[in-house]
């Protein structure tokens, strides 16, 4: 059957919020078995981008980069040195200090800074149903850090600080891509790949500035967790971009319906991390809070602002 744009840009984002529900599990694993977050972070970019990258190869041949203007592909370098690199390595610190559900969750408040980045750099309305949404996002997101759930070592309500950047920074480069995206000057395979090499270099300048020593006291299953995570993030990351690509593709409901990761990552912590984490009933009440928030958020625009 046909699917509208409007419903294929929702079952788009919600591709990746399944699969970004996951992999902060594969995460935490490593970051168990003494992974770092730099490790972590060029793990990943280095296994995606690498398939983004072949897949570029095979589609186009050598020259896969032709035609696209220079400033195009500097907004989607951009976009990955900041919305990418940083808001990762924000990300596997969150992920080690308080817990997969609690980070991911965190993390999910993005929806709240992609829709003030939208309305503000492109112009994009928010509806009264976008609003109520994303207070009731937040107020889920609220539940879901006071639930007293997470690392089972324990943490501190400052170590939040680490997904909410996460969060911010995310939204902020999803905003950049759906400008750049909206140039038609590059496809969707030719721009997250510069975006991962955007965030490639950051990483490789932050490695050479701090060293590598915990990349070799890492143990070495760290890496094959980390590299699983990589493989999943490049579809999670194919999807949002081919989201953003599509004229309904609206940076607040890609956000939102990417920001239902807590609801999987709650149940795949349940059954899979149970050695390192706690899922209390505070956490599932704060998972109901999200789904409805991302109701209201992908329900047709009404009253705009």
């Amino acid at each position: 059957m046909f699917l509208g744009p409007d419903a294929t840009v929702y079952l788009l984002a919600l591709v990746p919020a399944v699969i970004w529900g996951f992999t902060p599990v594969l995460d935490k694993r490593g970051m168990s078995l003494d992974g770092t977050a730099l490790q972590a972070s060029l793990v990943v970019v280095v296994v995606d981008l690498s398939l983004f990258l072949v897949a570029l190869f095979a589609l186009h041949g050598a020259d896969f980069l032709a035609g696209i203007d220079p400033a195009v592909a500097g907004l989607f370098l951009f976009a990955g040195a900041t919305g990418t690199a940083l808001g990762r390595l924000a990300v596997f610190v969150g992920v080690d200090r308080v817990g997969a559900s609690i980070n991911s969750a965190v993390v999910s408040a993005r929806p709240l800074f992609a829709t003030v980045f939208a309305f503000g750099l492109l112009g994009e309305p928010v509806s009264v149903e976008t609003g109520a949404g994303i207070v009731v996002l937040v107020a889920g997101l609220v539940m879901l850090s006071l639930a007293k759930g997470g690392d089972i070592s324990g943490w501190s309500p400052r170590d939040l600080l680490f997904p909410l950047a996460s969060g911010a920074l995310f939204a902020f480069g999803n905003v950049l891509r759906r400008f750049g995206l909206g140039t038609g000057e590059a496809d969707v395979l030719q721009a997250v790949a510069l975006n991962e090499a955007g965030a490639l270099l950051v990483f490789l300048g932050y490695a050479a500035v701090r060293g590598t020593a915990g990349f070799r006291s890492a143990d070495r299953r760290s890496y094959g967790y980390f590299a699983a995570s990589g493989a999943l993030t490049a579809v999670a990351l194919l999807s949002v971009f081919a989201a953003l690509a599509l004229p309904a593709g609206r940076v607040a409901i890609v956000e939102s319906l990417g920001s239902t990761a807590p609801l999987f990552t709650t149940l795949f912590a349940y059954f899979l991390l149970r050695d390192l984490e706690r899922v209390t009933r505070g956490i599932v009440v704060g998972a109901v809070l999200v789904v409805v928030g991302v109701t209201l958020v992908t329900l047709d625009p009404g009253t705009v602002f």
